[in-house]
């Protein structure tokens, strides 16, 4: 059994060369991305045994996403699998400034959001140390809320949440009316400075913000990123960390880097280790392309250590 199970959605983003538009593209690159299933690969990259369990359609599309998961080591045995329904997509046009970038989704009527929580494999769900989810799936559809409710439910050591708002799949308001009853139930929760504001009212820097989450919603630990700048607060103390100069490539599942890093860092050795894991991963994240990031566990020390793997 893996020692972590992340639970959610994943969609083909298929990407236009940086500099092009999307209405001039004459090929996309395509890359498998999932909020989770970064997570997942993030985790298994590290040694951190992951499994993944999502719905996805029975063809070429959803054959694509289940073979690369695969390949980093994830644990896809638990996929269900559906033949009526698609694979989402979306299409990422890469800015630089002024110009910013641009994200259009296609993702309505995919087999995730169609998925039934009694279908999943409980039983494998409550073998893991940790289940991690995020605040996308419960936006999904009705069943992918009961699906979410269901999976806190069900785990019986860890569950991480973070956040992720996504104002494409409902409003702040209606995001805050479904999570908060969820939120009082999870292990760890990470949430952006910007989505601790829009949904919940809560104001300041990382170190107030993650306080302020932790008072509310009582977690064990409540963790924000505001920038370049983490915190992480327990009922003893509140940590605090700041990020690294990088020169970003793809920015695209930072947050996912930095939800895996700190996942890992703490089922090891505590919220210290996993905020400095964090902070490295999501720093990571920013030199590849794509979603996911491509991290070891020699990539991570040699930026913890300022060492320069050339010489």
């Amino acid at each position: 059994m893996p020692d972590v199970v992340a639970i959610g959605e994943t969609m083909l983003r298929l990407s236009a060369p940086a500099g092009v538009p999307l209405e001039s593209a004459t090929h996309l690159a395509v890359h498998v991305a999932g909020a989770e299933s970064n997570v997942a690969v993030a985790l298994s990259r590290l040694k951190t045994s992951a499994g993944w369990i999502s719905r996805l359609t029975d063809n070429p599309l959803g054959w694509r996403i289940q073979a690369d998961l695969r390949a980093q080591g994830v644990d896809v045995s638990r996929v269900l699998w559906a033949r009526g329904d698609r694979v989402g997509t979306y299409f990422v046009e890469m800015g630089r400034t002024p110009r910013p970038g641009r994200v259009l989704y296609d993702r309505v009527g995919s087999a995730m959001a169609a998925i039934n929580a009694d279908e999943v494999d409980w039983a494998y769900v409550r073998e893991a140390k940790a289940v991690h989810l995020s605040g996308i799936t419960p936006g999904l559809s009705p069943s992918c809320r009961e699906l979410v409710a269901r999976a806190i439910h069900e785990a019986k050591a860890v569950v991480s949440f973070d956040v992720n708002y996504r104002a494409r799949l409902w409003s702040p308001a209606e995001a805050a009316a479904a999570l908060a009853p969820l939120l009082s139930h999870v292990t760890i929760l990470i949430s952006t400075a910007a989505d601790a504001r829009q949904l919940f009212g809560i104001d300041g820097p990382a170190r107030l913000g993650a306080q302020a989450l932790r008072d509310r919603f009582h977690p064990d630990v409540a963790v924000v990123t505001d920038g370049v700048h983490f915190a992480a607060a327990t009922s003893q103390r509140t940590f605090e960390r700041d990020g690294y100069q990088v020169e970003s490539i793809d920015r695209i599942g930072a947050g996912d880097a930095f939800a895996a890093g700190f996942l890992h860092g703490y089922l090891a050795a505590g919220v210290e280790r996993g905020l400095e894991y964090g902070v490295v991963l999501a720093a990571l994240k920013h030199t590849y392309l794509g979603d996911m990031v491509w991290v070891s566990e020699e990539d991570v020390q040699n930026v913890l250590s300022g060492q320069d793997a050339w010489r």
